[in-house]
């Protein structure tokens, strides 16, 4: 049986709530033209097959949302200049030309009561000029706004309301100022039934009603917490398709708390996983290794694959692991992981992947840009050349190009 094997580095190191695209309830919504008073009802009557069907037919999250998010590095401290100048960041470092097009405020951007009439009200000291006028901002730039709210009676920080009781008024309000995305998150919900307000397994339920909902707990800039996000999500890989996305948490890339090699495997492993693809630091000061680690097209497209197939675990002996998932014309991705502490081999066969033991290929780093090519009609292995190694095959006997394969901690996508 022909099989890829790579002599594998060791792992640099020793061993919520939901999203949609503005529509409403719980996810993550895209608008598009679609009045927000109805997408508001999806939440409050999950079961109107008529307004669930609505949403699902919204044409949006065809392939994972790509933008950035305020949370991760700034929390609580942003204001209406560190959007503007997110949004200017990101189309003038390029990252907007690879696909990277929503700016989401996170909790905090408003103020601790309502106002009289029961609206929302911006923070006048963070965003005195409103959010419309924010939004138009955004928009000028060609990017997408997109903006937080929470099911219960405050959001997570407890420093604003949440829209528990007033779900249709504050999707009214978010469609007046233009926005384009809400993230639903989930604290202070009062005992709401959690099916309803975005617990209990929604990967099994969410898609019928929303673009993408989180599977995890939060995410935090370390090892541990990215490597065991990542087996949580796995579990849910079956339930992802166009228009509906799990989503293990926002990227970590560039915060600092982890090597080089480490969010290379975190930026792979999200890519492969079909996971939506928000950046979490500071794009404005950004180094030129993060910029490059976030703008590698070809990891971003086997991230965008128009099939939208979660790649998985498929195979584990210990700390070594395959990972793999098809993308569009016969071809596959794959992740070669070693997430121990010692150099090891990793074997993965073509009944692995989904490949027949006489298949030929051509391989190809994708992180590194470099090509192999091997045809193998008997077992035999590759071996790393360079630290990290992605193959990329093609199957001449069908003509069929690729299969994507990484080594050390890193995935990529085939051509």
């Amino acid at each position: 049986m022909c099989c890829l094997q790579v002599y594998m580095a060791p792992s640099p190191s020793s061993a919520g709530c939901f999203l949609v695209f503005l529509g409403m309830f719980g996810y993550i919504f895209m608008s598009s033209g679609l009045p927000v008073g109805s997408a508001t009802e999806i939440g409050a009557r999950a079961g109107s097959g008529g307004i669930r069907r609505t949403l699902m037919d919204n044409g949006l999250g065809l392939t994972p949302q790509m933008g950035w998010n305020s949370w991760n590095h700034f929390q609580c401290n942003i204001n209406e200049t560190l959007i503007k100048e997110t949004a200017d960041a990101v189309v003038s470092t390029g990252l907007a030309a690879v696909g990277y097009n929503y700016i989401n405020l996170d909790d905090c951007w408003g103020e601790l009561d309502r106002d009289s009439q029961g609206n929302l009200v911006p923070k006048a000291s963070a965003f005195p000029s409103g959010i419309k006028a924010l939004a138009d901002y955004v928009h000028s730039k060609g990017l997408k706004l997109g903006i937080y709210s929470d099911a219960g009676t405050q959001t997570c920080s407890q420093t604003m309301p949440g829209s528990l009781g007033h779900e249709e008024q504050d999707a009214k309000t978010f469609a007046s100022w233009g926005v384009d995305y809400l993230k639903y998150d989930n604290c202070q919900n009062t005992g709401v039934s959690p099916k309803e307000r975005g617990q209990e397994d929604p990967a099994t339920w969410a898609p019928s009603i929303g673009n993408s909902w989180r599977t995890t707990g939060d995410i935090q800039d370390n090892w541990d917490s990215m490597t065991g996000i990542a087996d949580q999500n796995d579990q849910w890989a079956s339930y992802a398709r166009p228009g509906a996305w799990n989503d293990p948490d926002m990227l970590e890339v560039g915060n600092g708390g982890m090597t080089t090699e480490e969010y290379r495997c975190h930026f792979s492993i999200w890519a492969l996983a079909k996971a939506p693809l928000l950046i979490g630091c500071d794009v404005t000061s950004m180094d030129n290794v993060t910029f490059e680690l976030l703008t590698n097209k070809e990891v971003i497209d086997v991230n965008q694959d128009k099939l939208g197939v979660q790649g998985k675990k498929v195979k584990k002996d210990g700390d070594l692991e395959v990972w793999a998932g098809p993308l569009v014309n016969n071809r596959v991705a794959v992740v070669l992981w070693n997430r121990g502490s010692s150099m090891a081999n990793i074997t993965a066969y073509w009944s692995d992947i989904g490949l027949k033991p006489s298949t030929v290929v051509d391989a190809r780093d994708l992180w590194a840009v470099s090509i192999k090519e091997s045809a193998l009609s008997t077992p035999n292995s590759f071996r790393q050349i360079s630290r990290f190694f992605l193959f990329q095959f093609q199957d001449r006997a069908v003509r069929t190009p690729l299969l994507v394969i990484p080594a050390p901690i890193v995935i990529t996508r085939l051509k």
